[in-house]
């Protein structure tokens, strides 16, 4: 979800800028940066200790459930290095993952796949790092 309702942490803003300018990202996922750019211009940039609690920020862990199909699926938004989609590890460089990035509990996210657009609902936020006083992650 774009809007002004996206938050985004001063850490993960300032990481993921950094990522998205490294040349390895800008040559290897030139075709997915779109969305994560789009993110963090429209988003708001706060402090780590001012991100509410129900806002999904990097290494968050959220269950999102599918509208079209009604099922429930549970991610942990990480950096590309540490994705791993068997281990339910999503990259902030995938479309849902730029989508999730600032969103919040009960928002639904849209984002486009192959066959059409996917929507999400953000049923709950397992874990934030911000909530948890994890301000180095």
């Amino acid at each position: 979800m774009i809007g002004n309702s996206t938050v985004i942490s001063e850490t993960d803003f300032d990481r993921l800028k950094h990522l998205m300018e490294s040349p390895r990202v800008r040559t290897s996922y030139a075709t997915l940066l779109g969305g994560l750019r789009q993110e963090l211009a429209s988003g708001r940039v706060v402090p780590p200790r001012d991100v509410p609690r129900g806002v999904v920020t990097m290494n968050s862990k959220v269950r999102v459930r599918d509208l079209a199909t009604d099922k429930a699926e549970t991610y942990t938004l990480v950096y590309p290095d540490d994705a791993d989609i068997n281990e339910k590890r999503l990259s902030i460089l995938a479309p849902l993952g730029a989508a999730l990035l600032g969103s919040r509990t009960g928002e639904v996210v849209s984002f486009d796949v192959p066959v059409g657009t996917r929507r999400l609902r953000i049923e709950r936020i397992l874990y934030q790092p911000e909530a948890a006083g994890h301000f180095h992650l």
